[in-house]
């Protein structure tokens, strides 16, 4: 493919073909680098990119057009239409100023908050806490009202005492937790990695069921290296890429 590379898909056949194509599709098309080109490659070629026939190809693409993604031309072929916005990137960066600067900026709604028991891939982190206090927020974009992002923060009970619902409707939690709770913050472990959407995240995030997602976990430690914060993160796949920079200096 010499002029779009969409991504590789593995077809789950309980599911739509043209459907996941779709959706594979459009991660592609809103992921896209600046320079990309915004020429799709043929109906044939994608096609055989994804194993599919050309009846399903055919489908997803009507799908994305539907949505204003790409327009169709016949003998020109088919184009990524230039209104279609790119992502933008999630940054790991190299402080905690940073990551604060990185997690603010947009609208956030409280979705409720209480004590859960410590199950699942929290017991890793939480291994002597019976329980934590759980945070809900959803995000929007400050612009369009368009949601981006809900977060879940673990935080340890003793911790939550300190914090103000109306602290995290203005600020994200590791600046609550290093501010207001006094907390002193070692270092803080982050994790990016794709994901589906789950029915909760589709309704939140307004997007389709099982659609890309990125799923951040950020991982926090005080000076005594006890884990006193566990944020996981959804993001909007059609609206976020991932994104390092190394410095080799």
């Amino acid at each position: 493919m010499t002029a779009f590379a969409p991504d590789s898909l593995v077809l789950n056949r309980k599911l739509p073909l043209w459907y996941q194509v779709s959706q594979s599709l459009r991660a592609s098309i809103l992921g896209r680098t600046a320079d990309a080109s915004l020429r799709l490659p043929t109906e044939e070629q994608l096609a055989e990119h994804y194993g599919v026939s050309v009846l399903t190809m055919r489908q997803a693409l009507k799908e994305l057009e539907t949505e204003g993604l790409i327009s169709r031309h016949r003998r020109r072929g088919t184009f990524i239409e230039p209104a279609a916005m790119r992502g933008a990137p999630v940054r790991l960066l190299g402080s905690v100023d940073a990551i604060v600067a990185q997690q603010s900026g947009d609208r956030t709604t409280i979705l409720g908050h209480e004590r859960t028991p410590v199950s699942g891939e929290l017991l890793a982190h939480f291994p002597d806490t019976p329980e934590v206090v759980t945070y809900r927020r959803l995000r929007h974009d400050s612009e369009s009202g368009e949601p981006t992002n809900w977060a879940e923060n673990a935080v340890l009970p003793e911790l939550a005492k300190a914090i103000d619902l109306a602290d995290l409707v203005r600020w994200p939690m590791t600046k609550v937790l290093r501010d207001i709770a006094q907390v002193q913050i070692s270092r803080i472990t982050d994790t990016v990695e794709a994901r589906l959407a789950d029915p909760l995240t589709a309704e939140l995030l307004q997007v389709p069921l099982l659609s890309p997602i990125l799923h951040y976990t950020g991982v926090t430690y005080d000076k005594s290296g006890r884990v006193v914060d566990v944020a996981r993160i959804r993001y909007r796949g059609d609206r976020f890429s991932f994104t390092v920079t190394v410095d080799a200096s």
